[in-house]
C-alpha cells in the first residue's frame, strides 16, 4: 500500500538481450575480435536483408539455430558451428539491473522479460540466469509466434501481467522497439548503460539504493 502512495507504476518489462545482458555493441566487439575478422563485419551481416530475414525467422521459431549458423556465417565468411553460441559468448548478466528487477518484484511490482529469442537448441542463452524464478512472467518470441515491435507481443505480456501499458515501464536498448512501446502507452526506458537504467528505474519506482 506504501508503494502504490508514491508510484503509479506497477510492472516492469525488460528486454533480454542487451538490457538483461552485457551491451550487445560490446559483445559483437568482443565477438569480431575473437573471429579475426573485420570490426562492422556482424552489422553489416545483420543489415543484409538476407541477415534480417535470418534473424527475424529465428525470433519466431522458423527456423532452427543450426540454420541461422549455416546462414548467418556465410554472409560473414567465418566457420557455421556454434556460430550462435560463439556470438553471444560475452553476453554475461547485467547483474545490476537484475538486482533491481528483484528489488522492484519484492517491492510489489510485477516483472516482466519479453524477449526476441534467439532459440534455446543447442545453445541456451537464457541458462544461468533463471528467469522464471527472478520474474512474474517471461515471454519469448519463439514461443509466443510473434516478435516486438509488433504490437501483440507488448499485448501479450500485459495480459501475462494483467496491467494496462499505462502503468508500465519497458526497458529496451531498441529505438524501434521503445517507440513502439511508447505507442501503446508505456513509459520508456533506454537500456544502453546498465548505470544509467538502474538510476532510472530506481528513480521512477521510487525504490532505495543498494
Amino acid at each position: 500500500m506504501e508503494r502504490a502512495a508514491v508510484t503509479s507504476f506497477r510492472a516492469v518489462v525488460f528486454d533480454f538481450f542487451g538490457v538483461l545482458t552485457s551491451n550487445m555493441v560490446e559483445v559483437i566487439t568482443w565477438f569480431e575480435n575473437r573471429e579475426r575478422i573485420a570490426p562492422g563485419t556482424f552489422l553489416r551481416a545483420w543489415a543484409d536483408p538476407r541477415g534480417q530475414d535470418l534473424f527475424r525467422s529465428l525470433e519466431l521459431g522458423r527456423i532452427s539455430q543450426e540454420d541461422w549458423n549455416t546462414g548467418f556465417a556465410a554472409l560473414m565468411g567465418v566457420k557455421r558451428d556454434d556460430l550462435l553460441a560463439r556470438y553471444l559468448h560475452d553476453a554475461f548478466p547485467a547483474y545490476q539491473v537484475l538486482q533491481v528487477a528483484r528489488q522492484a518484484r519484492a517491492a510489489g511490482v510485477r516483472t516482466a522479460v519479453l524477449s526476441n529469442s534467439l532459440g534455446r537448441q543447442p545453445y541456451d542463452p537464457y541458462a544461468g540466469f533463471d528467469l522464471h524464478r527472478t520474474f512474474d512472467a517471461v515471454v519469448l518470441s519463439a514461443e509466443l509466434g510473434v516478435r516486438k515491435p509488433e504490437p501483440e507481443a507488448f499485448r501479450a505480456v500485459l495480459e501475462r501481467l494483467g496491467v494496462t501499458a499505462e502503468e508500465s515501464l519497458f526497458v529496451d536498448d531498441s529505438e524501434e522497439n521503445l517507440a513502439a512501446a511508447r505507442r501503446l502507452g508505456f513509459t520508456p526506458v533506454l537500456g544502453l548503460d546498465e548505470d544509467v537504467v538502474v538510476r532510472r528505474l530506481r528513480e521512477l519506482l521510487r525504490l532505495p539504493g543498494l
